[in-house]
């Protein structure tokens, strides 16, 4: 009997050394795969391991997509850091998914990469999009401040409030009440380089702006009104009055 346990504990040895050449490594429901510049999820992965993956790390690659990821229905955690995922990032039906993280990737806006997690990951508590640029912190812009972080946060958990952990801080309940409040008002919105430019012109236009109309007269070219005011002022000012004539105006 002890033969036969060392046999099968060598054998797994084996197996693992040959996945790990393979760049692949799997243990007890944990698949990573990392550093390798791949720009999809490899088939083998999807082929062989997709019904038994719990624990899925992709980081270090160049992925841009996440084709083949809807096979993995049993999946709970996904590690994405450092790839090229920008805003058309989509994820497919998981329900067991409970932690996400999309560190250090190219992810410049909220709205649709928000509204896809609502629907599609319903189970999700755990999520860090620390160095993206629609993260507004000092990782990914050192012009960016705290007031901008917390306006990202409202508005992160205002879609999200089952969140228990957002970025490297937990969620406070309090947070929760602030950004069910504000959450709405939190989205920043990016010019595009039209209307960029329409604003531009129409800034140019202000400061041509003149309310006199096209054709007016020559300064030299003036003529006065004379008329009669059934007012009359009496204060101690009003005696340079009396030297302004007819044709003075």
């Amino acid at each position: 009997m002890a033969d036969e346990t060392d046999d099968k504990q060598h054998s797994g040895s084996e197996e693992a050394e040959e996945s790990e050449e393979d760049g692949i490594t799997f243990v007890e429901g944990r698949l990573a795969f990392i550093g390798h510049d791949a720009t999809e999820i490899p088939q083998r992965l999807i082929d062989e391991y997709a019904n038994i993956t719990r624990r899925l790390d992709l980081s270090f690659n160049c992925l841009q997509s996440l084709d083949g990821l809807e096979h993995f229905v049993n999946l709970e955690e996904l590690i994405l850091d450092n790839n090229y995922f920008d805003d058309h990032l989509t994820f497919p039906k998981l329900n067991n998914l409970h932690t996400l993280t999309v560190n250090k990737n190219k992810i410049s806006t909220l709205s649709n990469l928000l509204q896809n997690l609502v629907a599609n990951l319903p189970a999700l508590r755990y999520l860090s999009m620390l160095g993206n640029i629609a993260c507004p912190n000092q990782l990914s812009d050192h012009e960016k401040d705290e007031e901008d972080y917390r306006r990202y946060r409202f508005y992160v958990l205002f879609h999200l409030n089952n969140l228990k952990f957002l970025d490297s801080s937990p969620v406070k309940s309090e947070e929760l009440a602030e950004a069910k409040r504000v959450g709405p008002f939190m989205e920043i919105i990016k010019g595009t380089s039209e209307t960029l430019r329409e604003g531009g012109k129409e800034e140019e236009d202000a400061v041509g702006y003149t309310p006199l109309p096209e054709s007016h007269r020559k300064v030299d070219d003036h003529k006065g009104s004379y008329g009669k005011s059934k007012y009359v002022y009496y204060g101690r000012h009003s005696e340079g009055n009396r030297f302004i004539r007819n044709n003075d105006l």
